[in-house]
């Protein structure tokens, strides 16, 4: 019952931020944006409330792939509505909220709560660490289609009321190479520390995750690095963006369906 309200919420939010930012509700953009915040925020607590008897069930530690969906949509939810202080990103912050009330329908009880209890604190630390910085990323890539998108639309002279959902294209990249940059350095973290309790690559069924982790934490570099000396911007920089991320879901994501469903085995 408690994902259905939060469902809604998300939903009703959404739609909120949305409308705030169309020239139709213009004389009501304030009061539809404090409405938007004010639902977003109560799900945003009551999924956070949700999730951590999932994950934390009797002390437990119990993060299958639903919640770690369901705990980026989480941190989507929460960046989205951040993010809508400033007026030009409510547009987008719906959309994220979009996002967030999909990841809340994978949330729920999954596992045996009495493995978890074998996990060590410093694991559960490198898996949240991971999380954090993929969810950023996850932030970022939706900005990144957000750019795409308007490009497009600027290239093909559609000028229409929708404009107003996107921030200006030149905010839009800011947005996007800093996200990409807070992304970077929770990515190195994760290596750094998931490096340090990892006997054998091999025997833990670790070998594609870290190969696929590093390749994309180096599409990463290579990006901030073309903006910081050579000033990237444009699809160039959307694309490698794009590629970084799906080695980095192909890391995580890909390889933990394929071991856990197809071989049911894991990483441990």
């Amino acid at each position: 019952m408690s994902q259905i309200t939060i469902l809604l919420l998300y939903l009703l939010a959404a739609v909120a931020f949305m409308a705030s930012r169309l020239p139709r509700f213009s004389a009501r953009a304030r009061p539809l944006f404090v409405i938007a915040c004010i639902l977003s925020a109560t799900g945003i607590v009551m999924h956070a409330e949700a999730l951590l008897s999932f994950v934390l069930p009797g002390g437990g530690f119990d993060l299958s792939i639903g919640n770690a969906v369901a705990l980026i949509g989480l941190e989507l939810a929460a960046i989205a509505l951040l993010a809508s202080l400033e007026p030009a990103l409510r547009g987008m912050s719906g959309g994220m909220i979009l996002l967030a009330a999909a990841a809340t329908v994978f949330m729920g009880p999954a596992g045996d709560p009495a493995a978890g209890l074998q996990i060590a604190w410093q694991v559960r630390a490198h898996i949240l660490v991971a999380l954090a910085s993929y969810g950023l990323l996850s932030v970022g890539t939706i900005v990144a289609i957000f750019a795409l998108i308007q490009e497009n639309r600027l290239r093909a002279a559609r000028i229409s009321a929708v404009n107003q959902l996107f921030a200006p294209l030149e905010t839009t990249e800011k947005l996007l190479f800093a996200v990409a940059a807070a992304g970077f350095i929770g990515l190195t973290l994760a290596i750094v520390s998931g490096s340090t309790f990892v006997n054998d690559l091999l025997q833990q069924h670790l070998a594609h995750k870290f190969a696929l982790s590093v390749l994309a934490w180096l599409v990463f570099g290579i990006l901030l690095a073309g903006r910081f000396f050579s000033g990237w911007r444009g699809k160039r920089a959307v694309h490698l963006y794009l590629g970084g991320y799906l080695l980095l879901c192909l890391a995580y994501f890909g390889s933990r369906v394929i071991l856990e469903v197809v071989f049911g085995r894991s990483w441990s």
